[in-house]
């Protein structure tokens, strides 16, 4: 009887790690790949490039990995363990009491799928695979500590961290401005996100999407003033920028934001466009967060670059920023306005109107300096070329003095970087 018991125990085990390795690992796990294996860092190459070697600790997903892995084993006693660990640690982790009930359920019966409880609502189910399934990716899919994002190419010494979010994973990246190492973005930690309940690439109001682009943090709306709805905070972004006017996208009120107060953590795509942590991710994130300095760039899949190419990248458009700013300085008005494309707009005026204006100004110049400060360079995760360019401009001329803090967006033309918007920032 003892023996059957073991063989039941047995049976009962693998049938449970085939339905959740079937269920929760489809399409994330190379066929015939050991997800054991995987967790103890054998990665194989992706795209020539080795898998990642740094490994944050900032949610749940190594102890859910750990779980995994003893379910795995066949050792599920370990796995009831630490399941019990983490809600002890997370009381209101609706993931981690699916996986408590499919746990203890599989003590008495053979489980026929993710979720076995017959009570179940299916919907709900779905959205926890989700999460799990996001969560282990993330954990897995880490950038090398040698990669950069693309889209971060100059920060100024005050710009002291960047927020980068990759929707396809459901990523929110930290990155630090590392000025002792000439501002090369240096890996903090990640988080897992919740974004739109219809995906990314937000059009219009109301459509339940993410925006993809370059934004700022705006404001901090602390708990008290706020419904119990966005958790222990929220960082309103500059949605719609000149750039999604520029396209027709419109909308407002996108925020990262943290979870109501009876739930951990939210799945994957369950917003209405907000970029959505938990509340103990969105206190760690926001302890790094300058309101109107922080760029939160958001890409459908986050693009990255060796330091080499970083550096190549990042020199090339400073040299062509500053080519700008010394042909303006030249008053040779017409090599100046090379540098804008034809369908340039700025808030008043299109490119016929904007030339005409300064070949008139130009014309009563003796001499013309101007000084850069502050330069911030982010490269537009968007379809087409574009990069965002902000600094503190000082023009000094024989008969005015301006300081301002000027934003341009640069598109790539015909393979040359032309300024297609300007105006203050």
């Amino acid at each position: 009887m003892a023996d059957q018991g073991r063989k039941l125990s047995l049976m009962q085990g693998r049938k449970l790690i085939s339905i959740w390795l079937a269920t929760c690992l489809a399409g994330f796990m190379p066929a015939g790949q050991s997800f054991a294996k995987d967790i103890a860092g054998n990665n194989p190459q992706r795209s020539g490039q080795s898998l990642p070697v740094t490994v944050s600790d900032a949610g749940p997903e190594a102890q859910l990995a750990r779980i995994f892995k003893e379910i795995e084993g066949n050792r599920l006693n370990n796995a009831l363990q630490q399941t019990e660990a983490l809600l002890k640690q997370h009381p209101n982790y609706r993931l981690a009491h699916l996986i408590r009930g499919d746990l203890l359920l599989a003590r008495t019966k053979p489980i026929q799928t993710f979720g076995a409880l017959s009570d179940a609502p299916s919907d709900k189910v779905a959205d926890l695979r989700g999460e799990a399934i996001a969560r282990l990716k993330g954990y897995r899919e880490k950038p090398e500590a040698s990669f950069i994002p693309r889209y971060l190419l100059q920060m100024p010494a005050d710009q002291r961290f960047a927020i980068v979010v990759d929707t396809k994973r459901s990523r929110l990246y930290v990155y630090e401005n590392d000025v002792a190492n000439g501002g090369r973005p240096r890996f903090v930690a990640d988080y897992y996100v919740t974004q739109g309940k219809l995906g990314a690439e937000k059009l219009s109001e109301g459509d339940k999407k993410t925006p993809i682009g370059v934004y700022h943090v705006t404001a901090n709306l602390p708990k008290q003033k706020l419904a119990d709805l966005y958790g222990s905070g929220a960082f309103p972004i500059n949605y719609p920028n000149e750039w999604d006017k520029r396209q027709g996208r419109g909308g407002s009120g996108i925020w990262l934001h943290g979870t109501p107060s009876d739930t951990f953590a939210r799945p994957p795509r369950a917003s209405d466009g907000c970029v959505v942590l938990t509340n103990q991710d969105l206190e760690a994130v926001a302890k790094n967060l300058q309101v109107g300095l922080t760029p939160v760039i958001i890409s459908n899949s986050v693009e990255w670059l060796s330091l080499d190419d970083w550096n190549k990248e990042r020199n090339d458009l400073n040299k062509t920023i500053d080519a700008w700013r010394a042909d303006w300085e030249s008053r040779d008005t017409e090599r100046y306005l090379k540098h804008y494309s034809k369908r340039f707009k700025s808030a008043e005026q299109n490119f016929d109107q904007f030339a005409a204006q300064k070949r008139q100004v130009n014309a009563g110049k003796e001499w013309i300096k101007v000084k850069l400060d502050k330069l911030s360079v982010f490269r537009n995760p968007g379809k087409e070329e574009v990069v965002v360019v902000t600094f503190d401009q000082d023009y000094r001329s024989n008969n005015l003095n301006n300081q301002m803090k000027k934003r341009q967006y640069w598109l790539r033309e015909d393979g040359k970087w032309k300024i297609i918007y300007e105006g203050s920032a």
